[in-house]
């Protein structure tokens, strides 16, 4: 397996569900509880890309895999970042919190007084899993385990010192700490990332969404940057009312055809709908030059439609 860089054995792909609701949410109205999930996600997945720039500090002498979903014994689990040292194995469980929040006999709240789920017992449900797992591969290594709460506006009441729990504050001297225990690894440490990296589910996303039909949705190109619809077309290039942004007519069409095939992966790419759906590019031959140049041509009269090979 080639590697990105000397340590990073996996990367951080957004979520495809991210992707999706991002697009609908855009396209329709969206439910309260919808609106949530996908902001709650969005947030979660803006605290772990602000933790693999972290993480970017790390020595060489380590591995690091990225957002891992496998499973033990019918038992689904999430590792958002595993560290590989020479010695031990260190899944970071990765927290965007922001505002106030304390701990009562072990249960966690919100300043307003919301209870909800302790992450300290997920993360110890999936280091038991992990563990495990790494059993029956024949790996014995000892775990150290933390909780990464990476916004600096979060804050924790708590009356008893944990080490597990590693808050804004911390997050240098953490590192410094990770750092100074870098010894070189061997083979058996690249065997056991590339394992668990074979071993990572892909889940569909489409059973989570929200109900759709294609003529449910608001027609358009989204821009890129604030995902309003752009309104202008300048020459060569569209542009956005909202944040100023210009794209070139090309992209931003082929952008969209890749939405549209994401958001229904059973329908055929014929000039048609994918001028239907952008809307604001009104030329059927902008369209059918766009999709001739970087898609293929399955010629059939009326029939006729498009794909990637």
């Amino acid at each position: 397996m080639k590697r990105m860089w000397n340590m990073l054995f996996k990367s951080r792909l957004e979520l495809l569900e991210i992707t999706l609701l991002r697009s609908l949410n855009a396209r329709m109205r969206l439910s309260d509880k919808d609106v949530s999930n996908y902001t709650r996600l969005r947030k979660g997945l803006e605290g772990e890309q602000k933790s693999d720039l972290w993480l970017e500090g790390l020595s060489e002498e380590w591995l690091v895999i990225h957002d891992l979903l496998l499973e033990y014994n019918n038992s689904k689990f999430q590792i958002d970042t595993l560290l590989i040292s020479h010695d031990k194995i260190y899944p970071l469980d990765i927290k965007n919190f922001e505002g106030d929040y304390f701990v009562e006999a072990e249960k966690w709240y919100t300043s307003a007084k919301k209870d909800m789920k302790n992450p300290v017992h997920q993360q110890d449900r999936c280091v038991v899993l992990l563990r495990s797992l790494l059993r029956d591969l024949g790996y014995h290594y000892p775990f150290e385990p933390y909780l990464i709460f990476i916004n600096s506006e979060f804050h924790l009441y708590i009356t008893t010192i944990n080490p597990s729990l590693v808050f804004h504050s911390q997050l240098n001297r953490f590192l410094k700490k990770l750092n100074a225990r870098s010894v070189k690894l061997n083979k058996g440490h690249y065997k056991l990332a590339e394992q668990l990296v074979a071993l990572h589910m892909v889940e569909s996303p489409y059973p989570n969404l929200p109900a759709y039909q294609y003529e449910d949705l608001k027609k358009g190109i989204l821009c890129p940057k604030c995902y309003s619809f752009f309104s202008e077309i300048h020459g060569s290039s569209l542009v956005c009312g909202n944040c100023g942004c210009k794209e070139e007519v090309e992209s931003a069409v082929l952008r969209s055809v890749t939405e549209l095939v994401l958001l229904f992966p059973g329908y055929k790419i014929t000039t048609k709908i994918v001028r239907d759906w952008c809307e604001i590019v009104k030329s059927e031959k902008t369209i059918r030059r766009i999709l001739g140049k970087h898609y293929k041509l399955h010629s059939n009269g009326r029939s006729s439609y498009y794909s990637k090979s």
